[in-house]
């Protein structure tokens, strides 16, 4: 799929990954969608959760829901 005005990127959607999951595959899609590592996005989740007060599974709990699966 190719984006409409230049013809020369992908269109990334995000996608809940079915098969890079470790609860509900929203690291695993956020990953993909970046082109990076589902354990360094799962490192940042964590570091949120811990230092933001709670954000960082706030921000999941809402991504599971709203995102679409793969």
């Amino acid at each position: 799929m190719y984006d409409t005005d230049t013809q020369t990127r992908p269109v990334r959607k995000l996608r809940r990954n079915r098969s890079d999951r470790m609860v509900a595959g929203v690291c695993g899609g956020v990953a993909a969608m970046l082109g990076i590592d589902a354990a360094l996005v799962r490192i940042a989740l964590v570091a949120a959760t811990l230092l933001g007060f709670g954000t960082g599974a706030i921000l999941y709990l809402i991504a599971w829901m709203v995102v679409p699966e793969d």
